[in-house]
């Protein structure tokens, strides 16, 4: 393929009803221990505050024992319509030859995507990013999955479930892909945009449209 506020009365399950739809009846059960175990949510904090938070969890959960990674809601920055300029964990607008002088390739770091989604983006080589950008966002149950430096892929803390570089599903629970997004340069900016076409790890149609 061509070359990422505090509430008691918000859900801390933040999954899409489509998601929902996708999981099974045992994985609904699980979900709604969750929900009744935890205590945070999105409501309350602030976006720049969670997608450090987001990016501590993808680098330092592997190591921290007992660290509980959230799942993460896509609700918490109100959906738009097409492209979304890609911000980085200060809330920035990510320039596309600044961020390729600072990560060289093969690199995949959380960015905040379409609807605020912790999206991580590719650099393909020295010159350029790739074409798509990966949902962070767990297809079980909506944890979000770091990138595994050593082992080359992405491996959810949570339960389990495994996904290749491109984010194709390899190992359970999980049993879908990650979404893509993709991505476009606009006057040096990352563009997040909707995923259009086939998916092409699978060539079918993607599954979150």
């Amino acid at each position: 393929m061509a070359a990422f506020t505090l509430s008691p009365s918000t859900p801390a399950l933040c999954l899409s009803k489509k998601k929902r739809e996708f999981i099974g009846m045992s994985a609904r059960s699980e979900a709604a221990e969750w929900e009744r175990g935890t205590k945070l949510t999105c409501e309350a904090m602030g976006r720049r505050e969670l997608m450090k938070l987001l990016m501590l969890g993808a680098v330092g959960l592997p190591a921290a024992a007992g660290m509980q990674l959230l799942p993460y809601s896509g609700f918490c920055t109100p959906p738009a319509g097409g492209g979304v300029v890609a911000k980085d964990e200060d809330g920035k607008s990510i320039i596309a030859s600044e961020w390729l002088n600072v990560h060289g390739p093969g690199d995949r770091t959380l960015t905040q995507g379409l609807k605020g989604n912790p999206t991580y983006l590719i650099v393909e080589n020295k010159t350029s990013l790739a074409t798509y950008g990966i949902n962070a966002v767990c297809t079980h149950l909506g944890c979000i999955v770091p990138w595994n430096t050593v082992e080359k892929k992405f491996m959810c803390p949570c339960h389990g479930s495994q996904y290749n570089n491109e984010g194709t599903v390899i190992k359970g629970p999980a049993h879908l892909s990650l979404e893509l997004a993709n991505v476009d340069i606009e006057d040096d900016r990352v563009v997040f945009g909707p995923w259009t076409g086939t998916d092409f790890r699978t060539s079918d149609a993607p599954w979150w449209s």
